[in-house]
């Protein structure tokens, strides 16, 4: 009996110890003089708070609470960092607002929003403000941190809205009017907007349907008036201009195509959740993760603030995950208005420049936008593919592999790589890439809304399980769901081996067009050789991409183009022809396929029916 008491007592004493060592110490923001709606910079406070915690908890699980309003932070006390940021521009150093670092279980919150409100993306919470070009939030090599109920928004974007006034095409000149928040000069009749640390002269517009929010049809990228221009009151501007679509009550979101910094930048992380987070404007993505384990987005958003008058959002991407492993997830979100994608899931190949013996290598990165971070380590498995036909020829291993062009990783582009097994002779031709198989994530994508965005909806390039359900994509203006894969721009990876899109809500899509909007579905890798290919891109192995159940309502004809895929499942979906435009696009078909084997297409239900000699073409 006594034994059994000591052992009971034991028990109890190890739970009793666990649940102290677990329990979450809640830290509230105003011990620290950080306080909403003063208008004072807050860098310094937070940066303060974040390391106490950090000291007084060595990683046992805390969290710093803000309350409901706006927190300001200006770039003269910033965090400043050297980060090398994927697919953004690397203009070191950054001038980061909230450097969380080599931190574990933390949370930072505001406070909770009711998440059955239909506008819980355009809360009245905590709001990060940024004065100036920054970057709002940074986490590096992190573990077990969250993000909740806070919003990130800048008091003048470097995007600018501009309403038309008059579009008068006769005599040659377009008048609008800058959103009220904007700062402009004209400088020898050229506009220029500025901050208090940057200025640019917009190159491109975006136009938006005042009434309806959605992208003007058929614009696309649309150039402005915005030299030769006269200031015909404070803050409207007249310029040169005979194209008749910008009609009175359009709103126009004039931009350069610089993107410095996202909204939210994680990197080396692992198990990072975001749960009702907004962004409201960011220079680059609303939130970018590289080299991350595991990220879990519910209810996070990418959304105009309605207060401010913006229909746009973010500069780039809304969502973007540059080789990452484990499992992302993004439940429940809104992303609208962002000049890019909703979620773009990849890897990047390196070219192999160099062969340095049998089994060593030198790697590079390619894309100005895409080098300096982290690509893989000793173990990793990679495979080698052929650039110009896009066509994978072995595997190996990596035995090690460091900076070859530098001493240090950070800003490197070149790797030194030895392998476990011997490499082909004719590897360092300059037409071959190195795909890292080890970081690659499976997927879930599922009960979000994409909406009035430019480009695409949702991309995924990873040969792990992804599963795309339960969405609504509305108005996306081009192709809604993209699978790539390129070694020759961008040098994303990679192929797809088993996706399913189910259960989805497509509604007039390819209003206008960007590159890779074939078909509201667009199977669609960069194959600069395609008939000397002689395998598969996407697919194989009996999987491929099964698309069943879904909606699509559409105005024009294209629903699926794919190419260099083995196994393609289109069934049971129900497609709903509309005249909400006129039909416009190039591709004619309901299915195009160009070198697509093991498909079918069956028990699906077409407004006027389907024939397969006139709705399918297979080349």
């Amino acid at each position: 009996m006594k034994k059994v008491v000591l052992i009971l007592s034991l028990v109890f004493s190890f739970v009793l110890v666990t649940t102290c060592y677990s329990r979450e110490k809640v830290y509230h923001a105003y011990d620290f003089g950080i306080v909403p709606n003063t208008g004072k910079d807050m860098t310094k406070a937070i940066a303060k708070a974040i390391d106490t915690i950090k000291k007084e908890r060595s990683g046992k699980p805390a969290k710093l609470l803000f309350q409901v309003g706006e927190y300001d932070f200006y770039p003269e006390n910033a965090n400043v960092r050297e980060y090398y940021i994927s697919n953004h521009d690397q203009d070191n150093p950054k001038l980061v607002a909230i450097a969380i670092e080599g931190v574990k279980n933390l949370t930072i919150a505001g406070y909770d929003n009711d998440e059955d409100d239909e506008n819980w993306f355009d809360p009245q919470g905590t709001i990060f403000m940024m004065n100036g070009r920054m970057l709002p939030i940074a986490m590096i090599n992190c573990e077990g941190c969250q993000l909740e109920n806070i919003q990130i928004d800048t008091r003048v974007p470097q995007i600018t809205q501009a309403e038309v006034l008059e579009n008068d095409t006769d005599n040659g000149f377009i008048t609008y009017r800058l959103e009220p928040t904007a700062n402009y000069k004209i400088v020898d009749g050229r506009l220029v907007t500025y901050g208090s640390n940057w200025e640019l002269t917009p190159q491109a517009g975006i136009a938006f349907d005042g009434a309806t929010g959605h992208l003007v049809y058929r614009t696309s990228d649309i150039w402005v008036g915005v030299n030769d221009v006269k200031e015909v009151e404070s803050g409207v501007i007249r310029a040169p201009w005979r194209d008749a679509r910008l009609a009175p009550g359009t709103f126009i979101a004039l931009r350069s195509y610089y993107r410095p910094t996202p909204g939210i930048f994680l990197s080396n992380c692992k198990n990072t959740d975001l749960e009702h987070v907004v962004v409201h404007y960011a220079e680059g993505m609303g939130l970018l993760a590289q080299t991350c384990e595991n990220i879990d987005l519910e209810y996070f958003a990418v959304a105009p603030r309605k207060s401010s008058g913006r229909y746009y959002t973010t500069q780039a991407d809304a969502t973007h995950f540059s080789g990452c492993k484990g499992v992302i997830k993004s439940e429940k979100g809104y992303y609208s208005g962002m000049m890019d994608d909703a979620i773009n899931i990849h890897g990047t190949y390196l070219r192999v420049v160099q062969r340095l013996d049998d089994y060593t290598l030198v790697g590079r990165y390619m894309h100005n936008q895409a080098y300096g971070f982290y690509w893989g380590g000793a173990g990793d498995c990679v495979q080698f593919v052929r650039s110009d036909v896009m066509e994978i020829t072995e595997q190996n291993k990596v035995v090690d592999i460091t900076p070859y062009d530098k001493k240090e990783l950070a800003g490197c582009r070149e790797f030194k790589i030895k392998f476990k097994k011997p490499l082909p002779q004719d590897i360092a031709n300059g037409n071959y890439g190195i795909e890292n198989l080890e970081w690659t994530p499976k997927v879930l994508f599922s009960d979000n809304v994409v909406t009035n965005n430019r480009a695409r909806g949702a991309l995924f390039s990873t040969p792990k399980r992804t599963v795309v359900e339960n969405n609504l994509f509305d108005h996306t203006s081009g192709t809604a769901i993209l699978l790539c894969g390129d070694c020759n721009g961008w040098f994303e990876t990679g192929a797809c081996r088993d996706v399913v899109i189910r259960k989805n809500r497509f509604v007039n899509a390819l209003t206008n067009m960007f590159q890779f909007t074939n078909g509201i579905i667009s199977i669609y890798p960069e194959i600069p050789d395609l008939a000397s290919q002689q395998k598969y891109f996407h697919g194989g192995k009996g999987k491929g991409v099964l698309i069943e159940d879904n909606i699509f309502e559409t105005f024009d004809a294209p629903i699926v183009y794919a190419k260099s895929l083995d196994g393609l499942i289109f069934r049971n979906n129900k497609i709903i022809q509309n005249n909400d435009f006129k039909p416009f696009h190039w591709n004619n078909k309901r299915f195009l396929f160009e070198k697509v084997v093991n498909f079918s297409i069956k028990n699906n239900e077409f407004d006027g029916g389907f024939d397969e000699n006139k709705d399918l073409e297979l080349r």
